[in-house]
């Protein structure tokens, strides 16, 4: 009997392991299909010992279907691409889309290998001058090379996120006020209902003409490209955070609104401790639309002004009227949807992490 208890101690042991390994994987699992990796957690499974038999049926339904889904759309593309002729020649298929991505990779590094080479040269002669006493000549003067293609992906990105904390900002409170006051909704409603459809190609040439007259002096890391274009992305992406945060206060227990009137909480302390951690999870709902609507405003509002970035990329492409337009062009479509897709999961992410739902 004691041979046998010994026997046990090992397997129970390795037991505990395992199972102490599946609910680590079970709880990273959460943040793996929060920012889209849930194809990662049937993977982790096997390697963990599970049977392989169990976690095929996830991972056909998490990888392997949208794997297909993907394959089919790219092998239609390459065949039908070569059917249809436009004025700067058939359509590129993915061989030729991905060749520009290289293309414009390359570009980047080489604009980088400049930069770096101009301060190098730079640093050498300050240092020549400082040892020679001429510190009078002494220059410091930034590398102004023609922006890249991975520049004005962060130039785009820059901007959005601006343009969504400026709508933040300004929705949430506004949205707070609206669901714990009827008066207040009941005059803020019909603002919304008339400014929320306004299309960003109508806010633009209003927000130009405002910015220029009141941003005269523009500060050095904030020129008067990138504030017209977050200002025009404020106007437009701001509804979805607003309404959503208004109905999400309104949908608060009323118990709960109660208790705090019994215990005569002030009003700041009712929003911080009752309200907002209620109605988190449709903030964040409204956040994730916000999100994705300022990223397409942006494209437009960049295309229509000329300011820097992914619009600007596309429309000087469309103007160029190369052989290698369309593919940049595509290249650029592809950026702005992954990127989109991206942002979005990054919103999921912080509303499992600041929120008691991630369901609603």
């Amino acid at each position: 009997m004691a041979n046998a208890d010994t026997a046990s101690s090992p397997d129970l042991a390795r037991a505990a392991r395992k199972e102490k390994l599946f609910t680590s994987i079970n709880k990273a699992g959460g943040w793996l299909d929060a920012l889209g990796f849930s194809w990662l957690v049937p993977l982790l499974k096997i390697a963990a010992g599970d049977s392989p038999k169990e976690q095929m049926g996830e991972l056909k339904r998490v990888l392997v279907i949208p794997l297909i889904g993907i394959l089919a759309f790219l092998a239609m593309w390459a065949a039908l691409a070569p059917q249809v002729q436009t004025s700067l020649g058939a359509v590129p298929g993915p061989a030729q889309v991905w060749t520009q991505t290289v293309n414009l990779w390359e570009d980047h590094v080489r604009e980088r290998e400049k930069a770096d080479a101009f301060y190098e040269r730079q640093d050498a002669r300050n240092a020549k001058f400082a040892a020679e006493g001429k510190t009078d000549r002494i220059k410091h003067r930034t590398y102004t090379g023609k922006p890249t293609y991975i520049d004005q992906i962060g130039t785009s990105l820059k901007t959005v996120g601006l343009g969504f904390l400026i709508a933040t900002i300004i929705a949430v409170p506004l949205g707070i006020a609206s669901g714990l006051s009827r008066t207040f909704n009941g005059a803020i409603n019909p603002l919304i209902q008339i400014f929320k459809p306004v299309s960003p190609l109508a806010w633009l040439p209003i927000v130009t003409m405002i910015v220029s007259a009141i941003y005269a002096n523009p500060y050095d890391w904030l020129s008067k490209s990138l504030l017209i274009s977050a200002v025009t992305v404020t106007l437009c992406s701001m509804w979805p955070t607003l309404i959503n945060t208004a109905l999400g206060v309104a949908s608060v227990d009323k118990d709960l609104m109660n208790v705090g009137r019994v215990l005569q909480l002030p009003t700041w302390k009712t929003i911080t401790k009752l309200v907002l951690p209620s109605s988190l999870p449709l903030i964040f709902t409204g956040l994730r639309l916000s999100l994705g609507v300022g990223w397409m405003v942006l494209i437009a509002a960049e295309m229509l002004a000329q300011n820097p970035g992914l619009g600007k990329f596309v429309w000087d492409e469309f103007q160029n009227g190369s052989s290698q337009s369309l593919a940049k062009i595509m290249v650029a479509v592809l950026t702005i949807g992954l990127i989109g897709f991206m942002l979005d999961r990054l919103m999921f992410a912080l509303q499992r992490a600041f929120t008691f739902s991630a369901n609603r």
